[in-house]
C-alpha cells in the first residue's frame, strides 16, 4: 500500500470499523430477502452523509469535504470488503464530479449540497446497450421551444429505479458511435415523459431501465458545453471507474481472506488442506494479482487528485486488472471451498455475483484492455 496521511488513516479505520459494525454480508442478505426496492438501506446512505463520506469529492464551498478521489477510494475498498450497497458511486462519486466540473452555479447550488448530505440520489443515465458504450449514444435531444426534448432509453442505469434526478448523455449532433455530438443533460425523475423497469440484478444492486419519452426540458437542464459533453463525461466516468476498481480491490481481499482462513482450517484426507502444493501455489497467484492491481488502483486515484496527464490510461489500467482479479479470486473463492461454496449459505456466491456485476459495470477488462492499448499508441 502506498504511503497515506494521517488523516486518510483515520478515514480507512473508520470506515473499516463502520462497515464491520453497520454493513456486514448479512445486510446485503436481509435486503436481498427483503426485495427492497431501491437496492439499499436509506438509513445507512443517511448515515453515510451524516460521517461525511457523500461528500467527500465535493468543494468544501457546497458542504463537503474536498479530501479527494483516492479518500474516496479508501471508503469504497471497505465496503466493497463487506459487498455494501450505497449511492456512493453514483451520486457520491459520478454525479458529484460532472457537477464539480462541468456544472453551472445553479446546478451546483441546487445538487451538490443535496450529495453532500446524502439527501439526493443522483444516477448515471449512459449506456443503451448490453455494453458498456458511452460514444454509442443515440438518445435524440432536439431543440425545442424554450429548451429540448429527450427521447430514447437507457439501460442498467445504476440506483435508476429511486434516483430523484438523472445526468442523461443524449445525442445533439452527429451519429452513434462518434464522440462529438453528445451532451449532458440533468433530468429531475419527476419530469413529465420519464418512466423506469425496475431491472433485479444478480448481485442486488440496485438498478432500473430508463424511458425518455419527449421529455421537455429547459436550457438550464445542459451541464457543460452543447454537443462537447463527451469530454466532460469521459473525465467522470474515468474517476469514477477508479472508484469502483477500488470497490472490487476491497471485494477481492476480502474474498481472498476468507478463502484463505478456510485453507489454514479445513481438513480433508487428515490434512489441513492449506499444506497441500497445488493450493498454496493458487494462493500465492491470487496474493500477487491483489498486490498488483492495489498498485493499480492507487496509482490512477493518486492521479486524479494530481491532475496527472496519464488519468485516463492509468484509470482504464485498473479498472481492467481489477476486473481481472475479482474474477479470479471470485472462482477460486467458490471452487476453494467445495460443496459449501456453491451453497446460499456460504458467502462465496455473493462474492462471485458481485464480482460479475462490477467486471461489465463501466466497461469490463476488454473493454479497458483495448482502450489503455488505443491511449498508449499500440
Amino acid at each position: 500500500m502506498g504511503v497515506l496521511t494521517e488523516e486518510q488513516v483515520m478515514l480507512k479505520d473508520a470506515a473499516k470499523g463502520w462497515v464491520g459494525d453497520r454493513s456486514p454480508v448479512l445486510a446485503l442478505r436481509k435486503l436481498r430477502d427483503a426485495d427492497v426496492e431501491a437496492g439499499f438501506d436509506r438509513d445507512v446512505w443517511a448515515e453515510i452523509g451524516q460521517m461525511g463520506w457523500a461528500g467527500v469529492v465535493v468543494p468544501e464551498a457546497y458542504g463537503g469535504s474536498e479530501f479527494g478521489y483516492r479518500a474516496l477510494g479508501l471508503i469504497l475498498e471497505e465496503t466493497g470488503r463487506t459487498l455494501t450497497n450505497s449511492p456512493l458511486i453514483s451520486t457520491a462519486l459520478f454525479a458529484a464530479t460532472v457537477l464539480t466540473l462541468g456544472g453551472d452555479a445553479a446546478q451546483k447550488d441546487a445538487w451538490l449540497p443535496k450529495i453532500a448530505e446524502a439527501a439526493a440520489v443522483i444516477a448515471p443515465a449512459i449506456d443503451e446497450g448490453a455494453h458498456h458504450a458511452p460514444a454509442s449514444t443515440a438518445l435524440k435531444a432536439v431543440r425545442s421551444a424554450g429548451g429540448w426534448t429527450l427521447s430514447g432509453k437507457k439501460t442498467f442505469v445504476l440506483d435508476g429505479f429511486v434516483a430523484d434526478a438523472f445526468i442523461v448523455a443524449g445525442r445533439t449532433a452527429g451519429q452513434p458511435g462518434e464522440a462529438a455530438g453528445i451532451t449532458l443533460f440533468l433530468v429531475p425523475a419527476a419530469a413529465d415523459g420519464v418512466s423506469r423497469i425496475r431491472l433485479k440484478t444478480v448481485d442486488f444492486r440496485g438498478a432500473a431501465d430508463v424511458v425518455f419519452d419527449e421529455v421537455r426540458l429547459g436550457e438550464d437542464a445542459v451541464i457543460g458545453q452543447i454537443d462537447h459533453g463527451f469530454s466532460l463525461l469521459d473525465q467522470a466516468l474515468d474517476r469514477t471507474r477508479a472508484g469502483l476498481a477500488a470497490e472490487m480491490l476491497g471485494q477481492a481481499s476480502q474474498a481472498f481472506d476468507i478463502t484463505l482462513d478456510y485453507l489454514k482450517t479445513r481438513v480433508q484426507f487428515g490434512q489441513v488442506i492449506g499444506t497441500f502444493q497445488s493450493l498454496q501455489h493458487r494462493a500465492a497467484k491470487m496474493f500477487t494479482e491483489l498486490e498488483m492491481t492495489r498498485s493499480c488502483v492507487e496509482a490512477a486515484l493518486d492521479a486524479i487528485d494530481a491532475g496527472a496527464n496519464d488519468v485516463r490510461a492509468l484509470c482504464s489500467l485498473a479498472k481492467a486488472k481489477a476486473s481481472e482479479t475479482v474474477h479470479l479470486v471470485s472462482n477460486e473463492m467458490v471452487q476453494m471451498h467445495g460443496g459449501i461454496g456453491m451453497t446460499d449459505a456460504h458467502d462465496a456466491g455473493l462474492y462471485m455475483k458481485r464480482a460479475r456485476v462490477s467486471e461489465a459495470l463501466l466497461g469490463g477488462a476488454s473493454f479497458h484492455r483495448d482502450r489503455y492499448a488505443t491511449l498508449m499508441g499500440y
